[in-house]
């Protein structure tokens, strides 16, 4: 059996903890009848078996059950002993699609709404010295209009864009043990400019907050601070000064001490920003040469099978000239945002609104507190550059995006982060916006080149997979084109594109350095994603296969991708 057995969350470790992850008592529940039935009793034992933290339809799991789920259950037990209760008991969650219902011996001790994001139960007045059985109920249905699924199919098979669906629990659950006084989280401002960190942390009980930054494994930072509980705040002078770069990560290591507690973790020295429509990291001028990365594998639909893996993905994307990626339509895991940390590769965090009526107001209930806790729990890594809450906001049975409900959100993301841009709603009616971006599928590079040759004026060519009737460029913020290529190409002939196929791979890589260069020779435009890194099912236009073949010399790719842009320094 293949799991999951590294910590999720390598920038807070503490010592004490307890992987769950592994084979669990599994139950569908189709009818939703199992809390009638009592299924979380103690005693109860479900049906089947299942291996977490791979959802059901993927192959991984065990049960490869690819239908709609509109209710799963999972049980197993884990055994403490009594160090184990000197403190808090925190049950953790990597993510559980949708709704989530957590009993521990029999109890009720939770529950929890959203598909993605991490979070968590002290379930110390629940457990005892000995054997204690934990009872998860995740309920869900791509179909509703107010759950957000991104690109998992709302029709029985994958089609289009779609594609298999996630149901419950699909990254790790874990024990974490704490002292009763503890460091519960932290927000790390880096100033790169004098060398300096400034941590936020949020604390319970009373003691000394103490940090210490290494590099390499020497000390080069040492502070503390009184604190009474609530928040407490110090800086970080850094004796040496290592930042954070395109394929350099020179990440720090960092340990904070709050009485008996000790946390591990990390951060990296950099900034970014724009002076005009160049996009500045460091302050200095970087084109974003991005990928468009969906997060999906064969065998474990949205987890990947290994935590090395998730490191590939990054190492497959810069080997083709990449330095960045959108990470689209998926919240990705902080396991894969360590690797993004370490390498030096620029991410967009971005939410899975698909499958939301956005043209509803209230729809807002159903992304802004998810969406926020992203931008919590990820607001300390390096690599993200960038927050874009919504893609694509179609209209819906004729009927135009809440233009209120987007705004509110990009607000509250740029009040829950003011350190980063925040594009409102990609490739589509731009509300309100630090970045203007679009979506250009145009496979003739002339043509491509012609879409963007005014932009200097203030003006971008009438382009109907850009909803122009509905946007207007300014010229005055920083322009993106967020999605272009896709150019289709698959030996079988059975999957789908944009455009027409090449005949040849000499074809193919024409047409790729054609629509590539015309972006990179424009000096209005300061990066591009091209869709995308693999294959996902019938979407056939990666310039890898679904099972992470490359189907081009990783060096002709590289070459194409990472020629000089006329806006780069």
């Amino acid at each position: 059996m293949i799991f999951r057995t590294e910590h999720p969350k390598p920038q807070f470790m503490r010592e004490s903890w307890m992987n769950l992850n592994g084979e669990w008592q599994f139950e569908t529940d189709n009818d939703n009848d199992g809390r009638e039935r009592e299924l979380f009793a103690d005693g109860v034992r479900l049906f089947g078996s299942i291996n977490v933290t791979f959802c059901p339809e993927s192959r991984l799991s065990g049960v490869e059950y690819t239908d709609f789920l509109n209710s799963v259950w999972y049980k197993r037990s884990f055994t403490l002993d009594a160090e184990h209760l000197g403190g808090r008991v925190i049950l953790h969650f990597g993510a559980a699609d949708y709704r989530t219902t957590v009993y521990v011996n029999g109890r009720e001790c939770g529950s929890h709404r959203g598909g993605y994001v991490s979070f968590s139960f002290d379930i110390t007045d629940f457990v005892s010295a000995g054997v204690n059985t934990v009872t998860v109920n995740v309920t869900d249905d791509t179909r509703d209009r107010l759950i957000p699924s991104g690109k998992q199919s709302g029709r029985r098979e994958s089609f289009g864009c779609y594609y298999t669906r996630t149901t419950g629990i699909w990254q790790t659950v874990w024990l974490e043990f704490a002292p009763q006084s503890r460091i519960v989280g932290v927000k790390y401002f880096a100033q790169p400019e004098n060398a300096q960190l400034t941590v936020c942390a949020k604390l319970e009980g009373e003691g000394t907050l103490r940090a210490q930054a290494f590099y390499e494994g020497r000390l080069v930072g040492d502070a503390s601070v009184r604190a009474l509980g609530g928040n407490a705040v110090l800086t970080l002078a850094l004796s040496e000064k290592h930042l954070w770069e395109i394929g350099e990560g020179r990440l720090y290591d960092l340990i904070l001490t709050f009485g008996d507690d000790s946390v591990k973790s990390y951060f990296g020295l950099r900034s970014v920003g724009f002076d005009g429509h160049r996009f500045l990291l460091n302050g200095k001028s970087v084109f974003q040469r991005l990928v468009l990365d969906q997060g999906f594998y064969p065998d474990g639909i949205y987890t990947a099978p290994s935590d090395g893996e998730l490191a590939a993905d990054v190492e497959r994307a810069a080997a083709m000239g990449f330095n960045g990626a959108r990470l689209h339509e998926k919240v990705f895991e902080e396991r894969f945002l360590y690797h993004c940390d370490r390498m030096g590769y620029m991410v967009w965090g971005e939410y899975p609104n698909w499958g939301l009526d956005h043209t509803y107001a209230d729809s807002i209930y159903s992304v802004l507190p998810e969406w926020l806790d992203e931008v919590e729990r990820d607001f300390n890594h390096p690599s993200i550059i960038g927050w874009c809450p919504f893609n694509e906001t179609w209209d819906i049975d004729g009927r135009r995006q809440c233009d209120e409900m987007i705004a509110s959100v990009y607000r509250a993301t740029k009040a829950a982060d003011p350190t980063r841009p925040c594009i409102d709603t990609s490739g589509s009616v731009h509300v309100m916006t630090d970045v203007y971006d679009i979506h250009d599928y145009e496979q003739d590079p002339n043509t491509l080149a012609e879409h963007y040759a005014l932009l200097g004026e203030g003006r971008v060519a009438d382009i109907p997979t850009a909803f122009s009737d509905l946007q207007s460029y300014d010229g005055k913020k920083p322009f993106f084109v967020s999605e272009y290529g896709g150019i289709a190409w698959t030996d079988d002939k059975s999957g789908w594109g944009y455009g027409n196929a090449p005949d040849s791979a000499r074809e193919f890589t024409d047409r790729l350095e054609g629509l590539t260069n015309a972006l990179l020779k424009n000096k209005y435009i300061f990066g591009f994603c091209y869709t995308q890194l693999t294959d996902i099912e019938q979407e056939q236009n990666g310039l890898y296969t679904y099972d992470r073949k490359p189907k081009f010399p990783c060096e002709e790719i590289r070459r194409i991708i990472s020629a000089a842009a006329a806006i780069e320094d």
